[in-house]
């Protein structure tokens, strides 16, 4: 799986220092449903996608819809278990640990940047 490093060019941070890319069938299906945590600086971004399910997962994460150019279309923060969420508009959903989003201070209208890692 590849890495990227995510950064929010609107707030001048960093998101993910080190997150997943979930690009085929088999990545996205599987997304973080086998993690029993998801530690900070750590993220999944899906794409493409317009909706997450956090069946069958151990904790909350933050998810952040992005259209095709990587702009925050919803947040929806700490997202518990056994939940479901759509943005038809989006393209792609962004996973991160719960609370990344506030912390960041992270709001619909930002515009996120993703660095390829070696």
């Amino acid at each position: 799986m590849s890495k990227i490093r995510v950064r929010n060019v609107t707030r001048g941070t960093i998101l993910a220092e080190d997150a997943g890319v979930a690009d085929t069938p088999q990545t996205r299906n599987k997304g973080l449903l086998k993690h029993d945590s998801l530690p900070a600086g750590q993220g999944l971004w899906i794409v493409p996608t317009q909706g997450v399910h956090t069946f069958f997962m151990k904790f909350a994460i933050d998810v952040l819809y992005l259209n095709k150019s990587k702009r925050v279309l919803k947040i929806r923060p700490s997202m518990g278990k056994s939940r479901l969420s759509v943005c038809l508009s989006a393209h792609s959903v962004l996973e991160l640990p719960a609370g990344v989003a506030a912390q960041s201070l992270t709001a619909v209208g930002d515009q996120l940047e993703f660095e390829k890692l070696a």
